[in-house]
């Protein structure tokens, strides 16, 4: 009863300090009418695109259902800022279950344009943790006591975003991260480019880009889908939980992708650097990654769409591979399952497990999607299998997730969700072998579609973990609340 009195009063508290963000969310005094964002809100995408030289592009099935339009969607969707960048995600509540940047919009190139946005969030955070480690003293102190930790607001987060559309299907972008757990100062995430037209009017070129993307620079890599629907530091938008998954592949890396869509079928091929920054020290200790992604996502009918993707990512040599550890950002979970020596930026991914295969890897992923009305059913099936530089040979980590959401309301602006989340493998070649299991229970209200308040309940438990390690007999459990804005 406590947890649940307590739970109340922070949901109350967090949503307190997201209210004063909204006015700077306001609705667009230019956009008054359920015209084209009503539309997108209402997530009705059926709209043909042409090129700039009038050619009809191919038209694409349908990526979300055709709500049906009502005076409450309506009202909301007056409140969203006009897209003005061409193939972009929204950052607000129409980016939700939009995966690659849309190849097909109803947003017309009417010459340059800049586009500014933002999104941060605040957090309470109501977890403890427990350890059955052996103590390990050193210097009078025990490396494996767990540090005391309570309830409270944690540092807030933010991003902020710049779009440039330089040319017609052309645009360029920018984030940063300008308060982070992991780095207070500002930091850049990544910059690339989009090119989704041709450039040169030379029809057979002009004929190819209807179905090409090319992306370059450094960027967020498309490997599997989980990073479509994970918190990216300020914006939680996207993630219907507080935290990501345990094993979280996600990392910004230089290098080039080029994707191919026809209708409901995509595939994908790139090639990175295969860190998280660019260097050219130590050229012997480092070779390209390559990576792939194929898959189809159809609107079988009004009310079921269909996903279906898998993804392999490769690199045989690399000083410092961050598939795994290139979240810049850190974790949702502040200081769980840390040592009393701990900090809250140096040890910023506390509950997450990066396996460590930094020299050497093969990752391969399965993600299927199904929303069927406001049901949504999204799994992860991931294999990871390599080695650090000083291995002699591979060690392999499997992860396993699954979650359902179910979203309901007239803009279906509430939720609930569960998901289940399981890695086992190996942090060294002589550990036994480990296993963390994660379970989460959320739920969620877009008070609009720039403002979220979401609270989750998480209890992840340790097996198998040497007496030696802290995370021994580990545990922690308890609630989280988030407000989110995004504009």
């Amino acid at each position: 009863m406590r947890t649940i009195t307590r739970l109340a009063i922070t949901t109350a508290a967090v949503l307190g300090s997201a209210v004063p963000a909204l006015a700077q969310a306001g609705p667009d005094s230019q956009s008054t009418k359920p015209t084209a964002v009503a539309m997108s809100l209402a997530k009705d995408s059926t709209v043909k695109a042409t090129t700039d030289s009038g050619t009809p592009k191919a038209e694409p099935a349908p990526l979300q259902p055709a709500h049906i339009m009502n005076p409450a969607a309506a009202s909301r969707a007056a409140t969203l800022p006009k897209m003005t960048i061409q193939h972009i995600r929204a950052l607000d509540q129409r980016g939700i279950n939009v995966f690659e940047s849309p190849k097909w919009d109803n947003v017309a190139y009417d010459g340059f344009a800049l586009s500014w946005g933002a999104a941060f969030t605040s957090q309470f955070q109501g977890l403890d943790h427990s350890n059955t480690a052996t103590p390990n003293v050193v210097a009078g102190v025990n490396s494996n006591q767990l540090m005391r930790i309570g309830h409270g607001f944690n540092n807030e987060t933010a991003n902020l975003y710049l779009n440039a559309q330089i040319a017609p299907g052309i645009r360029v972008a920018l984030t940063s991260y300008l308060s982070a757990r992991h780095h207070q100062e500002t930091w850049v995430k990544d910059g690339y480019l989009l090119v989704d037209e041709s450039p040169i009017k030379w029809q057979p070129l002009v004929d190819l880009m209807q179905i090409v993307t090319v992306k370059a620079g450094h960027f967020e890599i498309n490997y599997g889908d989980s990073h479509f629907r994970r918190t990216d530091n300020g914006n939680a938008m996207y993630n219907p939980f507080v935290g990501n998954l345990i094993m979280d592949a996600f990392t910004t890396e230089v290098g080039g992708e080029v994707y191919a869509r026809l209708g409901s079928l995509m595939a994908m091929g790139g090639v990175t650097n295969g860190e998280v920054r660019g260097t050219i020290l130590t050229p012997q200790k480092r070779a390209p990654s390559f990576l792939g992604k194929a898959g189809f996502d159809r609107q079988i009918s009004q009310d079921l769409r269909v996903r279906l993707t898998g993804s392999i990512y490769t690199t045989k040599h690399s000083a410092n591979n961050t598939l795994y550890s290139g979240d810049r950002a850190g974790s949702r979970y502040y200081d769980v399952m840390e040592n009393t020596g701990s900090s809250e930026t140096t040890n910023a991914w506390s509950g997450a497990i990066q396996p460590g295969l930094s020299d050497k890897l093969t990752a391969t992923v399965i993600n299927p999607f199904v929303k069927f009305r406001g049901l949504e059913l999204f799994g992860n099936i991931e294999t990871a299998k390599g080695r650090k530089s000083t291995e002699n040979a591979d060690r392999t980590w499997n992860q396993l997730s699954g979650d359902a959401v179910y979203r309901f309301g007239p803009a279906e602006q509430l939720w609930v969700g569960g998901r289940y989340n399981t890695v086992n493998g190996k942090l060294t070649l002589t550990d036994p072998k480990e296993t963390v299991n994660r379970s989460q229970g959320s739920l969620g209200w877009f008070i609009t579609p720039a403002v979220m308040l979401k609270a989750e309940y998480v209890n992840q438990k340790y097996d198998g973990f040497l007496k030696t390690d802290i995370r021994n007999g580990g545990q922690f459990k308890g609630f989280m609340a988030e407000g989110v804005v995004a504009f």
